[in-house]
């Protein structure tokens, strides 16, 4: 009888592998700023293809010597001299490494950051977070009320209750400007940085500082740490320098441009960008430092340390330096520096909205409700106190953009760490280190200001 064969032993069956968890929680939707996303072609040629990128990085340098940034520079340098230049310094390095991550995620993920809050986590995490980046905006606007209405003050006579009021008119500039398109908004704006560099250098010229101290100024020092009160205006300088809205606008504004889909068109569009915001941003550390610098070697160095307002500040600059024409330059720049800021945060605006909560309004309809709600405490702080306490109040903004920071930057750390979510262009091991650092020391500052504070209070 022939022997049958058997079948040999087969292996148990292994459960299926569970399938990867998406990367985001829903799809990509409409892009923030529709209007202007990929409106910008990229011609043929290395040279031609990366002008073509520069002004993203020149609108997001405008946030980093808004008038907001001029109180806390002003007050830091009139009362601690140049040591404070190092918290600028600082403050930059980290900009530019925050500003490099939102470029890498608009190119690598196709969303800016309030697009990917929104469809990476629940609606009971991105609406708080909408909340405090729409806060963050609005401590904004009220600096740029503020510094427009002060500078039509100085320039024209006009009284600062009616300068606040006509800020709010600024929307039909916007809407016109948008209307002719993304490059020659971009080209206002870096004509409008040029008029307060310009007016800075002959500042400085005349002011002639010490260089030698000025370079010690960009030296560290504990003294920022254990005195609670530069510790206060280093924070202040911190919020003016790195904004949490200029996150949510880079990423945003970014997408402009219409780079290709392949891996190596992307990583070229990142190196573009990433040069753009580098320079950008550096010259900015140049203007703000100028402010500090203005007023260490005019105030501080002639024992007027209690300087704090811009009007202060203009006032005294004739008889310190010497000089009829310094106080129209420090005018001419803080307008142009207003009205540049002006035109940033509208886009800002628009893009947390459009982004975190995929919603479509006439722009000049958020201009003027975010501009009604910034004129309120700005309009009430010039009729209660007038020119005394537009100060306090910018250098206040100031903190409590610092305070919101980490809510922008650790998400915006944690999705470029994201290899699911970036892909090919997910930040490089290096560069998480270095992001996350940043994070940290943002958070740790705060903590320490607000243990600070609490303490003096009790």
């Amino acid at each position: 009888m022939p022997s049958q064969s058997q079948d040999p032993p087969r292996a148990p069956l292994s459960a299926p592998a569970p399938a990867p968890a998406p990367a985001w929680r829903r799809a990509r939707g409409e892009a923030a700023l529709g209007e202007m996303h990929r409106s910008v072609a990229l011609p043929q040629g290395f040279w031609r293809r990366l002008a073509a990128f520069v002004g993203p990085g020149y609108m997001v340098a405008v946030g980093y010597m808004d008038p907001g940034n001029w109180a806390t520079s002003i007050a830091g340098g009139a009362q601690f001299g140049y040591t404070l230049l190092f918290v600028a310094l600082l403050s930059n390095l980290m900009a530019v490494v925050l500003q490099s991550l939102c470029a890498r995620l608009a190119i690598g993920a196709g969303r800016d950051l309030a697009q990917a809050c929104r469809d990476a986590w629940p609606r009971a995490v991105a609406v708080p977070l909408w909340l405090l980046a729409e806060g963050a905006i609005i401590a904004t606007d009220i600096a740029e009320v503020i510094g427009t209405a002060i500078g039509l003050n100085l320039l024209f006579g006009i009284p600062l209750e009616i300068g606040v009021v006509i800020t709010a008119l600024d929307v039909v500039l916007i809407l016109w400007l948008q209307r002719r398109g993304f490059r020659r908004l971009e080209a206002l704006v870096i004509a409008l940085l040029g008029v307060v560099a310009v007016s800075f250098g002959i500042q400085i010229a005349l002011a002639d500082p010490v260089w030698s101290d000025v370079i010690r100024g960009f030296a560290p020092t504990t003294e920022i740490l254990a005195n609670p009160h530069m510790l206060y205006l280093a924070l202040g300088i911190l919020g003016a320098t790195v904004m949490p809205h200029n996150l949510y606008l880079h990423s945003a504004i970014v997408q402009t441009r219409a780079w290709g889909g392949s891996l190596p068109e992307k990583r070229e569009a990142l190196r573009f960008a990433t040069i753009d915001s580098t320079v950008a941003l550096t010259f900015a550390l140049a203007i703000n430092a100028a402010i500090l610098i203005l007023a260490a070697a005019a105030f501080h160095a002639s024992g007027q340390t209690a300087v704090t307002e811009i009007q202060d500040a203009h006032m005294l600059l004739a008889p310190t330096l010497g000089s009829v024409v310094t106080p129209t330059l420090f005018a001419v720049a803080l307008l142009a520096s207003g009205l540049n800021s002006t035109v940033t945060a509208t886009l800002a605006g628009q893009a947390v909205m459009e982004g975190f909560l995929d919603l479509r309004i006439a722009p000049w309809l958020r201009r003027l409700v975010t501009r009604g709600i910034a004129i309120v405490p700005a309009a009430g702080a010039t009729i209660l106190w007038g020119s005394e306490g537009t100060g306090e109040l910018l250098i206040l903004t100031q903190v409590i953009l610092s305070l919101q920071l980490p809510f922008a930057v650790v998400p915006l750390v944690l999705f470029t760490s994201s290899p699911a979510r970036m892909g090919g262009l997910v930040a490089p091991v290096w560069l998480r280190i270095v992001a996350g650092a940043v994070a940290v020391l943002v958070i740790v500052l705060n903590l320490k200001l607000l243990w600070d504070f609490t303490t003096l209070a009790l």
